[in-house]
């Protein structure tokens, strides 16, 4: 081997040794600064506790709505700003980021330290909770369809039968006028189908306590020594072609009908909890109005039933129907009007309870009582929990009326709650406005779940 290619392999030995020795050098500087990475930087226990609650209060944050109408008298306020609002969430203020005033479906006006996206789609639920049909409910769906109803809004009507629903999508492609007289036409049958027991129930209960209010007056009589005999007072069922009832079989029809009264107007807890679950879930506003006419249950005189009881000391069957009766007319209403207030609170909606009037039936002996207890204590609830309105009238047109201006103009404001922990707790809201004599209506809180 000659010395020039024996100092090429020394010279190309000591190039691969060179690369070698860097190529270690720069293995042992990577590993030293990973190792320096890992001892200065690498965050605590604690550390990471906190950087983990921070990522998870973001992904998770609740952005509180807060509908909040204000009114001096009877008219809405429209010029407060972002600064004139004070909110507190259990009593702990909360910082207001976002106000927007909202006229029908339009945002007026906007202030914003955070920006927001409110959702105006209007949803409606016409709930008509009659036994009659009255000329005025046309007035009053007249008004509805043809000066509140929009494109773009959704309709949805339960009648005494059934449920129906209009989209937005059907609204836009028929004439108002069509659907007013579809609307007229489905509640005019619902409510004479539907109630048709409802009112065979009262009609036969008023019979009954008159016939019985006139035993005991002396106006029927029965025939010495039998109070099974029939008695000849009940010409609506002589009329019918059926036999007259004996005294015994009309105090024991009378309590049956009372039964089957209380089963058809029984208000159910979980449906009541179902329906607010189906409005939380939806999108948009939403604006219940329950038109609802007053019940007046014919019930028998007390004094007279007492006259039966001094009449009839020796027959304690009597005496247990009798005490049965006055059990009915005591009783106590069962909802948790509570649980049921902050259930619609939660859904954020705004809901109107109308009770339509009619004049009482004046019969002797007979006592024609308002049984709206049960019906009352829970929608006043959930009227005043969102902000509602709650009024009475004879005329469903003006109660209507009423009832959606009061609730078509409202400020929407937002806040990010203090108390970020998702417990499932039921959390109070109170709105203050920093101006004398208003009169402030909001959705009172939420459950932070």
């Amino acid at each position: 081997m000659t010395e020039k290619r024996l100092n090429l392999i020394i010279k190309v030995e000591n190039r691969i040794q060179v690369r070698e020795m860097t190529k270690a050098k720069i293995l042992i500087l990577f590993f030293s600064l990973l190792l320096f990475c890992l001892i200065y930087d690498s965050p605590t226990a604690e550390q990471l506790r906190v950087d983990q609650q921070r990522i998870q209060e973001e992904s998770i944050v609740i952005n509180v709505e807060v509908p909040v109408r204000v009114f001096r008298g009877n008219q809405f306020v429209d010029d407060l700003k972002l600064s004139d609002f004070e909110v507190t969430e259990d009593g702990i203020p909360q910082k207001v980021e976002a106000v927007y005033l909202i006229k029908k479906r339009s945002i007026e006006r906007r202030e914003e330290e955070r920006s927001f996206r409110p959702t105006t789609i209007r949803n409606f639920f016409l709930i008509f909770e009659i036994n009659e049909y009255m000329p005025r409910l046309n007035e009053a769906l007249h008004y509805f369809v043809l000066e509140v109803l929009k494109p773009g809004d959704n309709l949805f009507l339960m009648t005494p039968l059934k449920s129906y629903r209009l989209s937005a999508q059907a609204m836009e492609a028929r004439p108002k006028e069509k659907i007013l007289e579809q609307l007229k036409g489905l509640v005019r049958r619902d409510t004479l189908i539907g109630s048709a027991e409802y009112r065979s129930i009262l009609s036969e209960m008023e019979a009954l306590a008159k016939s019985l209010a006139q035993l005991v007056s002396g106006q029927a009589s029965l025939p010495a020594g039998s109070i099974d005999s029939p008695l000849m007072t009940m010409d609506n069922l002589e009329s019918a072609g059926e036999a007259p009832r004996s005294f015994d079989e009309q105090l024991q029809r009378y309590v049956e009908l009372l039964g089957r009264l209380e089963n058809l107007r029984r208000v159910d807890e979980a449906n009541f909890l179902a329906f607010a679950d189906f409005l939380k879930n939806m999108a948009g506003q939403k604006y219940v109005y329950l038109l609802y006419q007053k019940e007046y249950i014919p019930k028998i005189d007390p004094k007279i039933l007492y006259q039966y009881i001094e009449m009839y000391q020796d027959r304690p069957d009597i005496y247990q129907t009798i005490n049965g009766i006055f059990e009915f007319y005591r009783r106590d209403v069962s909802l948790d009007t509570e649980k049921i207030r902050q259930a619609f609170c939660d859904s954020s909606i705004s809901a109107h309870f109308m009770f339509i009037t009619t004049p009482k039936k004046d019969l002797a002996g007979v006592r024609s009582d308002e049984q709206v207890d049960d019906i009352f204590s829970a929608f006043n609830e959930i009227a005043r929990a969102s902000g509602g309105f709650v009024d009475s009238s004879s005329n469903p047109a003006s109660l209507l009326m009423k009832a959606i201006e009061a609730s078509e103009n409202y400020y929407l404001l937002y806040y990010t709650p203090t108390n970020k922990e998702r417990d499932g707790r039921f959390r109070e809201i109170k709105v203050k406005v920093k101006l004398p004599d208003v009169r402030v209506i909001h959705r009172q809180g939420y459950f932070a779940r």
